[in-house]
């Protein structure tokens, strides 16, 4: 079962930048590119936790800002190193807030 939560504005994210987003008990980093493509991945860099959301972006690759490891924004995949990226679903809505899908516990209602 996936949640679905609504993090603000997509302006709050400026174009080819970043932002952390605490969400539950997690942390995730959610990016814009330059061209308004929505990415959102864990916050941490797998290699030596570099904060992403201070990486730099270029298309859909991101670069970790401490050791320059590379991953595919849109699937998470490393480019350059040997551990992925957990990756999670985030969308504009016609009211242009984000809203991220995540993995979450069953509902109990």
């Amino acid at each position: 079962m996936t949640k679905r939560y609504n993090l603000g504005l997509v302006e709050a994210i400026p174009f080819g930048e970043g932002r952390n987003y605490k969400v539950g008990d997690k942390l995730v980093a959610v990016f814009r590119s330059r061209d308004g493509a929505l990415f959102a991945t864990q916050a941490t860099c797998p290699h030596r936790k570099g904060p992403l959301a201070d990486g730099l972006v270029g298309g859909q690759t991101l670069v970790c800002p401490l050791h320059e490891w590379s991953f595919d924004l849109a699937t998470g995949k490393t480019l350059n190193g040997t551990c992925d990226l957990a990756v999670y679903s985030v969308a504009k809505s016609p009211s242009d807030e984000l809203l991220l899908e995540m993995p979450g516990e069953h509902d109990t209602n």
